[in-house]
């Protein structure tokens, strides 16, 4: 079966972008694409053009864009994952109170998949298809600790209770395999703390996580 070349073309772009964390620059595009650099920077332009992709200006490199994550949300609907573990969410919401939340690793950060709403007027609620990063939360932590992925190379502060430096976020993720869960403890937003535990497949093998996210002043240690 023929192919639309210019369309494989910018769908192999998202491929090299989805596995790139530092992204991907126009020169690498053009090598990956077996294209001249003016092919290969049109082609990227006309993704960035429609948010599949966005430019770093400070480093000239790119990323996936806000739309595919947008396109995603009705993928994330039917996950096998998601269906099995709703019924723990609304258990985990009614007997804490809390919002309860469930993450898979996506572009090396946690994306939320699904949440079960606290009915308290104060809560922690971000929305279906966020992304953030795995270092510096409860979700992330626990996707760090018991994947398959090296720990970042960059770890971005948020708050001064943020782990930066590379060698204590090693130790912090080898307690946290000793204990089975992860905490946040106001390392990512201020005020709010959260817990969070693997999910194993049949293999054993982590595919995503499950906890809860609330006030300081409810959630304490």
């Amino acid at each position: 079966m023929s192919e639309i070349q210019s369309l494989a073309r910018g769908l192999k772009i998202l491929e090299l972008l989805s596995q790139a964390q530092e992204g991907v620059c126009n020169n690498e595009l053009a090598e990956s694409l077996g294209v001249d650099k003016g092919s290969a920077s049109r082609l990227v332009s006309t993704l960035v053009r429609y948010g599949f992709a966005e430019k770093d200006e400070s480093t000239r490199r790119y990323h996936l864009g806000p739309q595919v994550v947008s396109l995603s949300r009705s993928v994330l609907t039917r996950l096998p994952l998601r269906e099995v573990a709703k019924s723990f969410l609304c258990q985990l919401m009614e007997r804490t109170g809390e919002c309860a939340h469930l993450a898979v690793l996506v572009q090396g950060k946690a994306l939320y998949i699904d949440q079960v709403e606290s009915p308290a007027t104060l809560r922690v609620n971000p929305q279906l298809g966020t992304m953030n990063p795995l270092h510096c939360t409860a979700l992330g932590k626990v996707l760090l600790s018991f994947g398959d992925m090296e720990v970042p190379a960059s770890l971005e502060s948020f708050t001064p209770r943020t782990i930066t430096d590379p060698d204590a976020l090693y130790r912090h993720l080898n307690e946290v395999r000793r204990l089975g869960y992860a905490m946040d403890g106001e390392e990512f937003d201020f005020g709010v703390r959260c817990i969070a535990v693997p999910v194993f497949d049949f293999r054993d093998k982590a595919v995503g996580s499950i906890g809860i996210s609330g006030p300081a002043s409810r959630v304490t240690h």
